[in-house]
């Protein structure tokens, strides 16, 4: 609802002010929505009226490029646009003037051509850290970039109290779409982005495996309370899955009747694995296999495993790992999280002095050398031996 509008494009909410502004009605066939409308992260007007003034003129510049394509310019072939659906640019032949591309014409070829079928937050993550950029240094050819300005970019993360490894993070980020887009424009540059210092560890905590007894009793929570929430902690528990993986799951991906029960981890397109090798099988014992039980006598009228998660176009990891960690601390250390149950794993595996590449294709670890990628992995049965042995 808008509360209290102060200046042009933009409206205060809670005391936070919001960039609104309604697409044109000739260009509404590019867009979603009626209306872009984000938050400006400000409780200053003046800096409001900065921000929502620049985003103005961005728009401004943005929809003058759309609507060129649709009129029989004069040269138009040689135009650069900013739309993803709309960027092609050609790679300079030799003795010609090289290309030249802004970061944020970068960001628009980067999600064009690897962000098809992508989750929204891998858009996210290039357009933020980017436009992290572009706020600092500003919106410059990729070639005007300097490691001045890669320190400067630096030192504005880490005064925002950024731990080291979403510094890191969003400098990989940056990087890939520096140098992606060179390589499709053919932009030959040294990158400035890359081989920045900063302390890597700074403001990380060490995520510490759940001791034996602490998963003992939450295991015995989760069988008295007897609910969709604790179906997946006993799921999680003795599978070693990452949360996002197992709130994602289809009912059809829990394989009961088979000789040696197990789950399907594969991917859909609400919810994407994390790499190829997370692809896999997972034999269901102990907790995770009363888990998927329950979930196959309770009748919900849903193709979906976990429904309560998977009520969008994606599945919503998110929202259950902020449940879940609340709820696990009663129980356990206070730096533990749903994450915990993964490192745990790895070490139960370890103290039955289970086989490292076994372990690895029960987690879905990636495992090292070329010889790993030949055949099809060990069998069910080995698989649940030791997950056994571990439960």
């Amino acid at each position: 609802m808008l509360e209290t509008k102060t200046a042009a494009f933009t409206f205060v909410k809670q005391g936070i002010f919001y960039f609104s502004r309604r697409v044109p009605s000739d260009l509404s066939h590019h867009y979603d929505t009626d209306r872009i409308s984000y938050s400006l992260r400000t409780k200053s007007a003046v800096v409001a009226n900065t921000r929502a003034t620049r985003a103005a003129l961005q728009l401004d510049e943005h929809w003058y490029h759309l609507r060129v394509q649709d009129v029989d310019l004069p040269g138009k072939h040689r135009l650069r646009c900013q739309s993803q659906s709309a960027l092609s640019l050609q790679t300079p032949q030799a003795g010609t003037e090289q290309n030249t591309v802004t970061l944020s014409e970068a960001v628009g070829i980067y999600l064009r051509l690897k962000g098809s079928g992508r989750p929204v937050t891998f858009h996210r993550a290039a357009e933020r850290s980017c436009g992290y950029v572009i706020d600092i240094c500003g919106d410059k050819d990729i070639t005007a970039y300097t490691k001045k300005d890669a320190n400067a970019f630096r030192d504005n993360l880490i005064e925002r109290k950024l731990a080291g490894s979403s510094i890191t993070r969003i400098f990989g980020t940056v990087r890939s779409i520096i140098n992606f887009a060179a390589s499709e424009t053919g932009i030959d540059m040294n990158n400035p982005f890359g081989k920045v210092y900063f302390d890597r560890k700074a403001g990380v905590e060490e995520r510490a495996p759940l001791p034996l007894d602490t998963i003992r009793k939450l295991q015995c929570e989760c069988r008295n309370l007897d609910d969709e929430l604790r179906w997946l902690v006993a799921l999680v528990a003795d599978t070693g899955m990452r949360l996002a993986e197992a709130a994602g799951l289809l009912r059809d991906d829990l394989k009961l009747d088979d000789p040696v029960p197990h789950l399907v981890v594969q991917e859909h397109s609400w919810r994407r694995l994390k790499t190829a090798s997370s692809s896999r099988k997972v034999p269901l014992v102990g907790s995770a296999l009363w888990a998927a039980k329950r979930v196959l006598q309770t009748e919900t009228g849903s193709k979906f495993a976990f429904p309560r998660y998977n009520k969008t176009e994606t599945t919503n990891a998110n929202s259950a790992s902020a449940a879940l960690n609340k709820w696990i601390k009663q129980y356990g250390p206070e730096s533990c999280t749903m994450h915990s149950f993964r490192h745990s794993m790895r070490d139960r595996l370890r103290a039955v002095e289970c086989p490292a590449d076994i372990v690895d294709q029960i987690g879905g670890w990636q495992t090292e050398g070329v010889g790993q990628s030949y055949g099809s992995g060990y069998p069910l049965e080995i698989l649940s031996k030791w997950l056994n042995t571990a439960a």
